[in-house]
């Protein structure tokens, strides 16, 4: 078996990537599911407060308080892939009325990449 080159695993990460940005754009939490670890978990600030836990608040939130936004863009704006270890960040723009910045801690588990972590900067809506 031949190890995967480093745009093999570019390509694979960006597709699990994309299953969050498609679920978050359709406002549809089980689009991204498959993007995260059962154990993943997710932090933020809000309203100047530490806000998170595990990853089954991202995908309520999905679910109850965003729409669909067919508008919203998103850029994989880096990788960083060491062995079975990445770190991603993902910029987006318009979606459910939101700017975010999200980094992204993965793992590959079994030959597949997982999220394991995010956290994220909600930007002004100046």
């Amino acid at each position: 078996m031949t190890n995967p080159t480093y745009v093999q695993e570019y390509e694979a990460i960006v597709e699990v990537l994309n299953k969050y940005n498609e679920g978050g754009a359709k406002a549809d939490s089980s689009i991204m599911r498959p993007a995260f670890s059962k154990h993943a978990t997710m932090f933020g600030i809000e309203n100047s407060k530490l806000e998170g836990g595990p990853i089954e608040g991202l995908f309520k939130t999905i679910d109850s308080a965003f729409r669909p936004s067919p508008g919203a863009k998103a850029a994989v704006v880096r990788i960083d892939i060491v062995g079975t270890v990445a770190n991603a960040r993902v910029d987006t723009d318009n979606i459910s009325g939101f700017r975010f910045t999200d980094f992204f801690n993965l793992v590959k588990v079994d030959g597949q990449w997982t999220v394991v972590n995010k956290i994220y900067h909600a930007h002004d809506s100046n």
